[in-house]
């Protein structure tokens, strides 16, 4: 096999940023499509990207005092109904199941697009008295929207994600809430996955149906487009006024709980792919990568050499590394591709020179430098190189997220600047009749705020500015 038939086998990523990702994420064993459109199966190299973000996640979790517990998907349909926005915003999106058990059901069921409803109909059950108070809840789980236009982890018919849900006994804990879950969420991309992000509130047009607030991260894609990586929500006692949610407090009054909920989804992976990839294909963050080392034998059939290889295995799995050995009967070159398509941060090669020398030859996934590590103090350095790989990606992607945004005061100059893959800060008046506008007339939408401002005029209508707000096009 050609040396290099895995990197002529992607489309160009400079003229065809599209076909080039779903050319990677099915060329590298992560996904497949699933038998029902807009569905897909994710391989075990793609989830094993997902058990990375749950283990972290379920820590700082955890750590919060929030505790995991499962919910049923089907939802009654007087559930959704509940809440006027909720419904009205998830009604294009869901899927509902009206035969079952071999006759037409009495009431339709809904398969869960979201769980706050259901959620809140059991708070509302087990919550009496401000001592239950705050509940903190989390689920992994499936959801289903029945989206028109799909593509793997971006935007599927069913993906994977958690959703967290609290109630507290006043707005400000629920305001809090929403906040130190933005702030957990921003950490995990960035320190897990080196991948910065623009953070901030929602518009009015762009919240969550039935919340009172929206906060939002947004990962910039290397194509200037921008990803909602994750969002949380201050739902107010919006859902506890529909579901009765209702505690006695400390004077022996009854009122009704403060909400939220939060939650990413398996669209993280895709952000992976398209903040970090490359013409050869993907580059995994060490912290991130199911492969964090890939150990290939050079010359194996040469006594000791395999035995060394399996040494040095041994050596980093115990400094707690993610290793594989590929001793598999493919040539050196051919696994050279292999891997650096997969995205291996660290590729470590053994051959008999090797070994005389006291060394070992690596090459960087980041940079494809070569370099020698000590076969006798081989863990600790190449712990060393992966925590530089991980802290030079980080800030590639950093100079990437600073050089994909413009400042202007300008509407067409925005409009032209987004449209030439950038991201624009610009005034508006948070009037939702003119953002629709803007929508409409170029598909540009609101990301998240950045700062409140009176001072200025609104880029497309002139009225009085309300606030400064990224503008960009989306995923």
């Amino acid at each position: 096999m050609n040396n290099n038939q895995f990197v002529t086998e992607l489309s160009d990523i400079n003229t065809n940023f599209a076909q080039w990702y779903t050319d990677v994420i099915l060329k590298t064993d992560m996904v497949d499509y699933g038998p029902v459109k807009g569905t897909m199966v994710i391989k075990p190299y793609g989830y094993a990207i997902w058990e990375n973000i749950q283990a972290y996640l379920n820590d700082k979790f955890k750590k919060l005092g929030v505790q995991n517990a499962y919910f049923p998907m089907f939802i009654p349909e007087s559930y959704l109904k509940k809440e006027a926005e909720h419904v009205e915003g998830f009604a294009p999106e869901v899927a509902v199941v009206t035969y079952a058990g071999g006759e037409e059901l009495n009431e339709k069921l809904i398969i869960r697009p979201t769980s706050e409803t259901i959620i809140c109909d059991m708070y509302s059950k087990w919550i009496k008295s401000y001592r239950d108070l705050p509940v903190k809840m989390n689920q992994w789980c499936n959801v289903v929207r029945w989206e028109k236009t799909t593509r793997p982890f971006l935007r599927t018919s069913e993906f994977l994600w958690q959703e967290g849900h609290t109630v507290q006994s006043c707005p400000e804990d629920a305001e809090t809430d929403t906040q130190v879950m933005l702030k957990v969420y921003s950490d995990c991309l960035k320190d897990l996955m080196a991948i910065p992000t623009l953070t901030g509130r929602k518009t009015e047009k762009e919240k969550f149906a039935g919340a009172v607030a929206t906060y939002g991260m947004e990962a910039i894609m290397k194509d200037g487009k921008c990803l909602q990586a994750g969002t949380t929500h201050n739902l107010g006692q919006n859902f506890a006024k529909a579901s009765n949610i209702k505690f006695l407090n400390k004077d022996g009054e009854l009122e009704y709980g403060y909400s939220t909920s939060w939650g990413v989804s398996t669209r993280l992976i895709g952000a992976l792919v398209m903040v970090h990839g490359d013409e050869r294909g993907l580059r995994m963050p060490p912290n991130i990568a199911p492969i964090q080392a890939v150990i290939i034998p050079i010359a194996s059939k040469v006594s000791g050499v395999i035995e060394k290889c399996n040494e040095v295995k041994t050596l980093l799995e115990t400094a707690n590394m993610r290793v594989k050995l590929d001793d598999s009967n493919n040539t050196p070159g051919w696994k050279f591709n292999e891997y650096e398509m997969k995205g291996v941060p660290l590729r470590i090669e053994i051959g008999p020179r090797d070994i005389e020398a006291g060394v070992a030859t690596v090459v960087r996934r980041d940079t494809h430098e070569k370099s020698t590590l000590h076969l006798n103090n081989i863990a600790n350095e190449v712990a060393d190189m992966l925590a530089k790989i991980q802290a030079n990606m980080l800030k590639q992607a950093q100079e990437n997220l600073n050089n994909a945004i413009v400042e202007t005061d300008d509407y067409n100059t925005m409009v032209e600047q987004v449209n030439n893959k950038k991201v624009a800060l610009c005034y508006h008046c948070g009037d939702m009749t003119c953002e629709e506008e803007i929508k409409n007339n170029t598909t540009i939408k609101t990301r998240v705020i950045h700062s409140y401002d009176t001072t200025h005029k609104c880029i497309y209508c002139n009225k009085p500015s309300k606030y400064r707000v990224y503008f960009g096009k989306q995923y």
